[in-house]
């Protein structure tokens, strides 16, 4: 952490001059100007009269959170094989169970299929990128093609099938996290 640079961000989102937080600090305009360009440091005293009289605590002053990731590439993806359903269950953004919804990407072998998923709250989504499957919801089923996508919400047990003799893959999107 650049401490200069975040009490440069302060000072000016309060719309303060040098002047003026050196003032209120009771430091020299040089002083700030110096510590603002990183060419001193201040002591431990010095820096908490400063993060005070910008309207701040020194707890919350070193306590940044970490930018938010966006973009998630194959190093941050996690899959997980299951021979004996024939499926493999690849998690696009492993931290998705602290968010709303978890997107995976299904692909099932010839006579493979996904877990028998229990009634929960929330919805799921999916969208079928190769091959055709069955979706059961309940006693019900429906075929489900490339280029398809479906949208329920789970009240009832819910499963994906491939009784094709291609491989299918499906984008599925759930709320909340469950897989």
């Amino acid at each position: 952490m650049r401490i200069g640079e975040k009490i440069k961000r302060m000072r000016l989102r309060l719309g303060l001059t040098q002047e003026e937080l050196a003032s209120r600090t009771e430091l020299s305009k040089g002083f700030i100007s110096q510590l603002e360009r990183e060419q001193t440091s201040p002591s431990i005293a010095t820096l908490m009269d400063i993060v005070e009289a910008l309207g701040s605590d020194i707890g919350s002053f070193f306590n940044e959170a970490p930018p938010e990731k966006v973009v998630f590439g194959a190093d941050d993806m996690f899959a997980k094989e299951d021979t004996e359903l024939k499926n493999e269950v690849c998690w696009l953004v492993t931290s998705s169970q602290k968010n709303a919804l978890e997107p995976i990407l299904v692909t099932l072998l010839p006579g493979g299929r996904t877990v028998m998923d229990d009634p929960h709250e929330g919805e799921e989504f999916g969208y079928v990128l190769l091959g055709t499957v069955t979706l059961r919801i309940g006693e019900r089923s429906f075929k489900v093609k490339k280029g398809d996508s479906f949208y329920f919400r789970p009240a009832s047990c819910h499963q994906l099938i491939n009784n094709g003799k291609r491989e299918a893959r499906i984008l599925w999107v759930s709320t909340p996290p469950s897989f």
